[in-house]
């Protein structure tokens, strides 16, 4: 059986291009990923940041979802500590209505942003300092009627609505080991972040698979590697394209949010020794090439890290070589 391929999308904002037409891009891109074969389009949640449009996520999710026929559409993810449990639970009991069968809900703890932009989204320093992810997780599902953990409380007597549907099926989402012995526990899908923690994949994997208790949601462990990508007809144009990841890298590094740099920019960009540095270390999260070059890789990847499934995210300037890019991915992986 051909190894699934899904989409991870952060909605880029380019140089020279804008937010609206960044979201645009998007409905064309699942479009795409649709008619090609994909599994899953998932879209990122991002605050405070000019280089990706990705605040609203559950919004995206509803639109996407109008724009295709087969495609799962879901979140990657919801971080969870900047909502209401109750009011995630709702909105996605709505899209599960409106979308039977093809949402999925993913979830993660991290911020999503900054410090201060998490502040203004959580609104007190309290909330700001708790650890309570799991709780969170519990208190969800609570008001959705899975489980009893506000059994007892005055909360206990809140239903998520519309109650007459399910939940979409809960994905968690981790960088390091915490998500992947709380997916275990909870016989959960699980989804890595190899394109900025590629450290910790195989670590993580491993516990998520080993600690997996089956559970009456998901019978077996199933597990999601998210995999930064960039694909094209040679691996000279591939390697022009990387470029802007590397630049993308370095700006990050430097607390730096502006839009998505073209090839262009970051070739003459005036690189520091520590750039290039860090440069030469994101590479280890990047697979670039043409299409022969790039399966080989993330079939290799797939096998030493037990995924089930790879997630594509492709930080690519131009919207045109992007979707070009997981057109030739597409083919490659026979879908």
């Amino acid at each position: 059986m051909p190894l699934p391929l899904s989409i991870l999308d952060l909605i880029p904002v380019g140089s020279g291009s804008s937010g609206p037409q960044a979201l645009r891009n998007t409905f064309d891109l699942a479009r795409r990923a649709d008619a090609l074969g994909y599994t899953r389009y998932w879209l990122a949640e991002h605050h405070n940041t000019r280089g990706f449009a990705s605040s609203a996520p559950e919004l995206m999710i509803a639109l996407v979802a109008r724009e295709t026929e087969r495609i799962r559409v879901g979140s990657g993810g919801i971080m969870l500590p900047n909502h209401s449990p109750l009011k995630v639970a709702e909105t996605f009991r709505t899209l599960e209505a409106l979308y039977p069968g093809r949402i999925d809900l993913g979830l993660g703890r991290a911020p999503g942003t900054d410090q201060l932009t998490a502040f203004a989204l959580r609104r007190s320093q309290e909330a700001m300092s708790a650890d309570d992810f799991p709780e969170q997780l519990q208190e969800l599902r609570a008001y959705a009627g899975e489980g009893d953990f506000l059994a007892g409380s005055a909360l206990g007597r809140v239903r998520a609505t519309p109650d007459d549907v399910p939940l979409p099926p809960l994905w968690l989402l981790g960088s390091s080991g915490f998500g992947a012995r709380l997916a275990a526990k909870l016989g959960r899908g699980f989804a890595f972040a190899f394109h900025f923690s590629p450290e910790a994949a195989l670590p993580a994997m491993q516990a998520y698979r080993q600690g997996f208790q089956p559970s009456e949601h998901l019978d077996k462990p199933h597990a999601i590697l998210a995999v930064s990508v960039v694909c094209a007809d040679t691996d000279e144009r591939a390697e022009e394209l990387a470029r802007t990841h590397d630049l993308l890298w370095v700006s990050i590094a430097k607390g730096q949010t502006g839009p998505i740099p073209s090839p262009e920019e970051a070739r003459d960009y005036p690189y520091t020794p520590l750039d290039l540095e860090r440069i030469r270390g994101s590479r280890s999260m990047l697979v670039v090439g043409t299409p022969e070059r790039v399966r080989a890789r993330l079939e290799a990847l797939a096998t030493q890290m037990g995924a089930d499934e790879l997630m594509i995210t492709s930080h690519i300037h131009g919207h045109a070589e992007r979707v070009h890019s997981y057109e030739l991915l597409a083919k490659a992986f026979d879908l």
